[in-house]
């Protein structure tokens, strides 16, 4: 390998050979460091994921690459809650690993000290009295939690919480229990739905089920078979009205059919109320004294009834009315003649 490197004069950043050959920090990690090792003193205040996305490391290359510089001591995190409820989050950056115990000093040490002060030099201790930061207004020293180990829902690790945490919500009423599940579907219905869903493909190819999408829609093909459907009247209503762009998904086509065609469940007749049945009353034909119900309100029974009108004589036909009307009796039968003279 041939190598051809200028040292350049102006407008470059200094970076520690422990960085760039550092053999557990990805080249997302390594670029970060030394971009926010490389800006001025002004463009310190942004947070690290506002600084990644600009060299194009977002979501979860940034997620990594600052999991990576956590681990190794490159980047440190404080966070706290101040007296109006809002969570800040503190970071620092350094060119060379610190513990946490040497980043803690450099937290609670001036600025001008942290900015000036070697980072491989042991640190000491911050003096009795520090001087106040050079930032306005002046925060003064840091102080401990007042939330009592409260931990935010959110992700609020890389920017300050624009808002104060919500209120907690006041205290309802116990839910209702939800109701009970239905019961599970025969795995004789089951196994006939899913064999009309696989049976589609040999009427039409675009609608060509697997096992498991059979088996998935066999529970709402199951509905139409307990409400009183064939297993043909079901592969009718899923055949018919084909559309006329065709069938794009099998699934979601069969699926909308299934639910957006399922039939009303059948009508259940309740019996109904039998009427009361009329007191016996005695018959007024001929014959023995005998008693009979009455549906409407008449006075004989139906035997005596029937032998009444067998008794009477039979009509006069249309034929023998027109004989007898012309005057021409004789071309009739003797006994028709007798009736029609009579």
């Amino acid at each position: 390998m041939l190598r051809h490197a200028i040292a350049p004069s102006a407008r470059y950043t200094k970076a520690s050979n422990d960085v760039v050959r550092h053999p557990r920090l990805n080249s997302d990690a390594k670029i970060l460091l030394l971009y926010v090792q490389g800006l001025p003193g002004d463009a310190m205040c942004k947070p690290l994921s506002e600084l990644a996305r600009k060299v194009g490391i977002k979501g979860r290359a940034y997620q990594k690459a600052k999991r990576q510089l956590i681990e190794h001591g490159y980047v440190h995190e404080w966070r706290s809650q101040g007296a109006g409820g809002r969570w800040l989050t503190e970071q620092l950056v350094a060119n060379n690993p610190l513990t946490s115990e040497q980043a803690g000093h450099l937290r609670r040490a001036p600025a001008t000290v942290a900015l000036t002060a070697p980072l491989t030099a042991p640190l000491t201790a911050p003096p009795a009295t520090p001087l106040p930061s050079g930032q306005f207004p002046t925060v003064g020293a840091p102080t401990a939690r007042k939330a009592g180990g409260y931990e935010p829902v959110e992700d609020h690790s890389d920017r300050t919480t624009p808002h104060p945490p919500s209120e907690p919500e006041p205290a309802t009423a116990p839910e209702p229990e939800p109701p009970a599940q239905a019961t599970a579907p025969d795995p004789t219905q089951l196994a006939r739905a899913e064999r009309v869903l696989l049976s589609l493909r040999h009427a039409r190819r675009e609608l060509h089920l697997g096992a498991r999408e059979a088996r998935a829609l066999a529970v709402e093909a199951v509905k139409w078979l307990e409400r009183g459907l064939s297993e043909s009247d079901l592969r009718h209503a899923l055949l018919a009205e084909r559309p006329r762009d065709g069938v794009r998904s099998a699934v979601g086509f069969l699926r909308y059919r299934l639910v957006q065609k399922l039939p009303e469940p059948p009508v259940r007749n309740e019996p109904h109320e039998r009427p009361p049945l009329p007191e016996p009353v005695e018959c007024a034909g001929p014959g023995d004294p005998h008693a009979f119900r009455p549906l409407f309100g008449e006075s004989e029974c139906p035997s005596c009834r029937i032998a009444a009108a067998a008794a009477e004589p039979e009509p006069i036909s249309w034929r023998e009315r027109v004989a007898g009307i012309n005057g021409t009796p004789a071309a009739l039968p003797a006994e028709s003649r007798s009736r029609l003279l009579r």
